[in-house]
């Protein structure tokens, strides 16, 4: 049926209005891509407000185009708010995809078709040298770095981003609306390239359902924790919220732990370390910093770092756990700010030397980085930063990583208040990992 038009004479004019247009529910939107951790494979989500099919259909760059289809299917996800509104999240899984081919797709069904995107699938060997843009804490409203960011990947520079929890500010909130702004928000960079995510603490609502929901990350956890091989590296993705959030069950505590430690000994097997020599961890809260907010990493007894003795039984921290298994570089972001720490372990500074502190440091490094824009502004710190602190900003913007090879990693921070200028940076070397690099 025709939308009903109604006519006003503006300024000797006819001017037609169209009233009570209904939104189009099997539209496809807040579409974002992620990698499942199985090779020459990726995962295509998006949500539409009507039950729809869920196809995806693609080709390889510069070839005839949506010569391949796909199939998978969508789970309904009702938001806890006092509309419970509905919507549907689709999922599918595209397969034995050419490492480091570029793929042209659209998703959706015949009831309605996302616009033209494309992505790269990424390259299997343990030599490739992938870079990625990471940060935490970007909201819908004031995403400082946005632009940039978008800008950015659309031009190729990043193959991965990752996004170290807090998201939209909040997804629940308005109904979940706010979430459902923020995905589209990042659709013009999360359809491109995996969009890799951990859970912060502005995703606690309705024990993280919109953030367990709306992600497709590795594994069978709902996106709480995973692990995934890149290049020369084994990252691990976790939650930190486990240890503040106590009334979703402080088994949830346990089990990461132990899989965390389950995960670490199998990747440092020596014939998995050999060939993925660098651990990379990302969570949202960090075990240090020197922000004037109180926050957990403020204090010496951290309950990331040494853990809870008021659980029964208590729960173990994780910084020890890290140490004992060889852990290289450890990204977090919650604080509104960028701060990398010396190498540091039990509050000491480790550093390689006092020339070069970042080649063979004997302890693990520490970036935080949580300026990308929201609307809580900027956090500050304290005035004397602290022994361990090598280098902080207020600025808004991310950060940059690219995984070299197996004994290089470059990181640099861009300033988005200073028009992207890089306000820091340094290359971690490492000719030895695992334990023994401690030594």
């Amino acid at each position: 049926m025709a939308p009903v038009l109604y006519f006003l004479f503006l300024f000797g004019g006819l001017m037609p209005l169209a009233l009570c247009v209904p939104p189009i529910g099997s539209q496809p939107e807040q579409v974002h891509i992620s990698y499942p951790g199985v090779k020459g494979s990726m995962v295509i989500t998006w949500t539409t407000f009507n039950e729809t099919d869920s196809m995806v259909e693609y080709n390889l760059w510069g070839g005839k185009l949506f010569t391949q289809t796909a199939e998978g299917n969508s789970a309904v996800f009702v938001d806890e708010g006092p509309e419970k509104r509905k919507m549907y999240i689709h999922r599918v899984t595209l397969s034995d995809l050419r490492p480091g081919a570029t793929y042209v797709y659209h998703c959706g069904s015949e009831a309605g078709w996302s616009d033209l995107f494309f992505f790269t699938a990424l390259n299997e060997s343990t030599s490739f040298s992938p870079k990625f843009a990471l940060f935490g804490d970007m909201g819908n409203e004031n995403p400082q770095s946005l632009a940039r960011l978008q800008k950015e990947t659309q031009a190729g520079m990043y193959d991965v981003i990752l996004h170290i929890g807090d998201f939209a500010y909040d997804m629940h909130e308005d109904n979940g609306r706010i979430g459902d702004e923020f995905m589209k928000q990042i659709e013009s960079i999360a359809a491109y390239v995996p969009y890799m995510t951990c859970p912060g603490n502005h995703e606690w609502a309705y024990n993280f359902s919109h953030y367990r929901s709306r992600f497709s990350m590795p594994g069978q956890t709902e996106n709480l924790w995973y692990s995934w091989n890149i290049g020369s590296a084994h990252v691990i993705s976790f939650s930190t919220e486990v240890y503040f959030y106590l009334e979703y069950g402080l088994d949830l505590l346990f089990k990461q732990y132990e899989w965390l430690k389950s995960d670490l000994e199998e990747a440092n097997k020596p014939e998995n370390r050999a060939v993925r020599p660098w651990i990379i961890i990302m969570a949202h809260r960090p075990m240090y910093c020197s922000d004037d907010d109180n926050d957990d990493c403020t204090k010496f007894e951290s309950y990331v770092r040494l853990g809870r003795n008021d659980t029964k039984p208590p729960a173990p921290g994780l910084e020890d756990l890290f140490y004992q298994h060889g852990v290289d570089l450890e990204l977090w972001a919650h604080e509104h700010t960028y701060e990398r720490l010396w190498p540091v372990y039990g509050y000491k500074v480790y550093n390689g030397s006092t020339d070069e502190p970042y080649v063979n440091p004997k302890a693990p490094v520490h970036i935080i980085t949580g300026s990308a824009g929201c609307r809580e502004k900027h956090d500050g710190f304290i005035p004397k930063p602290r022994d361990w602190s090598a280098f902080r900003s207020t600025d808004y913007g991310y950060t940059r990583m690219h995984l070299i090879n197996s004994t290089h990693i470059y990181l640099e921070q861009v300033s988005d208040d200073q028009s992207g200028k890089v306000i820091d940076s340094f290359t971690l070397v490492k000719d030895v990992h695992g334990p023994e690099a401690w030594l």
